[in-house]
């Protein structure tokens, strides 16, 4: 059963348009045949009456012997010819007996049913209309009268029938003209509706293609003019973009705030430990930082989850992958061996991350610095479009990798698999945890470049 509550409005107001335009049109088509063939069935009755009377008016008594009047109906005189009649009389037993009847029968009678016999004893002298068989077998319409003769002793009984074929034949050719007609009709009222509604809909199609055009941070908020049922829907929205931009903004503040406030002493305990060593010094030291550090991971976790849900924010990354790449080229062009790193990098003009720029290029620089920090030279970072609405960003190396078993440890924060390699370990974490916060993953795999592949799925802004 087609759950209409699930259903677009579009279809539903076709579908249900369409249904009673079909069952109009389906009523309206029986209506007309049966119209139709009442018409003509009175026509054809008209013109049996006329000969009922003629057979009635004509009709003279000689004698105590009926005779039936000269008509000058020629079909009435050929054998089968479809035009036929007949005077019976009803003896006091009710059983009726052919006395006159046109050449047309030839060999064969016209016989009343008993349900017809009484149909013209309730009525008498009142002309009577029914269906019968005739010769061959075929349909007849016949019209009949009772009534009695002066000088005739039994009630007489004159019936006219007429082969109905044509009748019938008529009310079928016209049901199919009909139908034809009343089926192009009701497609030409289906297709109506369909504009109708296609037309009608279009300011709730623009506020859909808007409200999207704000969520892909083209806009900041509705500004189309809509009908008066929409713009009350509107003002809603922008109203309801409005307060979320005030919470997102206050929750930076007050993520801000607390850094603030949480740094300043953890900075004061660090300093007066370092300036008093000891066991102790050396114990609210490391645990000052492992605090500095807890800080700096959620607060960044909860900036970059806030910032998520914000729909405004456009970022190119083309720009970005160039201003990293240079910046790193040149961060690592003193390296120990004497030489420094290659970084090639693709990416379309048109693509950009769905989200803060300082959050792309943490992300960013955090995996090109970290290839950078294991490459032997060359570093190859690569941004796609990937499916819908989504992006990829691929950065190769050609250093030494890391084996399977230790890529999903690479990702635990501050998990060093080296101690000789520079850095806390934080890079790789904090990648993860910016992804994720932004609904994406990171991949980690062998690079064809025979180093470390790192994937990054993330919100592509849609152009």
């Amino acid at each position: 059963m087609l759950d209409l509550r699930r259903r677009s409005l579009v279809r539903r107001l076709v579908l249900i348009a369409g249904i009673w335009t079909l069952l109009v049109v389906l009523i309206a088509g029986v209506f007309l045949t049966a119209q139709f063939r009442s018409a003509a069935i009175r026509r054809f009755d008209q013109s049996l009456a006329v000969l009922t009377d003629d057979l009635y008016a004509g009709s003279t008594v000689e004698e105590g012997q009926l005779r039936a009047p000269v008509l000058t109906d020629i079909r009435a005189t050929r054998a089968y010819s479809g035009r036929y009649w007949v005077i019976l009389d009803k003896s006091p037993e009710g059983a009726m007996r052919p006395v006159e009847r046109s050449r047309s029968l030839f060999d064969s009678d016209l016989m009343l049913s008993s349900k017809q016999i009484d149909q013209l004893d309730a009525a008498p002298g009142q002309t009577q209309y029914f269906n019968m068989r005739g010769p061959q077998d075929k349909p007849l319409r016949a019209a009949a009268i009772l009534a009695r003769l002066p000088g005739y002793a039994d009630p007489v009984v004159f019936l006219a029938a007429e082969d109905r074929t044509p009748i019938d034949a008529d009310a079928d050719r016209f049901a199919g003209v009909t139908a034809i007609a009343l089926a192009i009709l009701a497609g030409g009222l289906i297709l109506a509706t369909v504009v109708q509604v296609r037309f009608g809909l279009q300011p709730l199609f623009r506020l859909r293609r808007e409200v999207a055009s704000v969520r892909r941070g083209k806009s900041e908020r509705l500004a189309d003019d809509y009908p008066e049922e929409l713009e009350p829907l509107s003002r809603e929205l922008n109203a309801l973009l409005a307060h979320n931009q005030e919470v997102v903004e206050r929750q930076r503040t007050h993520v801000g705030n607390l850094a603030h406030a949480l740094k300043t002493p953890l900075s004061v305990m660090l300093t007066e430990a370092s300036q008093q060593p000891g066991q102790l010094a050396e114990v609210v030291e490391r645990q000052a930082q492992t605090m500095r550090e807890q800080v700096d991971h959620h607060l960044r976790r909860a900036r970059a989850a806030a910032r998520s849900q914000t729909s405004g924010e456009r970022t190119p990354v083309e720009p970005i992958l160039d201003e990293l790449a240079v910046t790193l080229e040149r961060i690592f062009q003193d390296k120990s061996e004497g030489r420094g790193i290659e970084i090639d990098w693709r990416c379309p003009e048109d693509l950009c991350f769905q989200g803060e720029k300082q959050d792309f290029m943490e992300l960013a620089g955090n995996v090109m610095e970290n290839a950078g920090k294991w490459c032997r030279g060359k570093i190859r970072a690569e941004a796609t479009p990937s499916g819908e609405a989504r992006m990829l960003l691929t950065v190769d190396d050609d250093g030494p990798g890391l084996p399977p078993e230790e890529r999903a440890q690479a990702l635990k924060r501050g998990q060093r698999l080296d101690e000789n390699a520079p850095g806390s370990g934080l890079g790789l974490s904090i990648v993860d945890e910016l992804t994720r916060a932004y609904g994406g993953s990171v991949q980690l795999g062998e690079s064809p470049m025979g180093g470390l592949r790192v994937t990054l799925d993330l919100p592509r802004a849609e152009a």
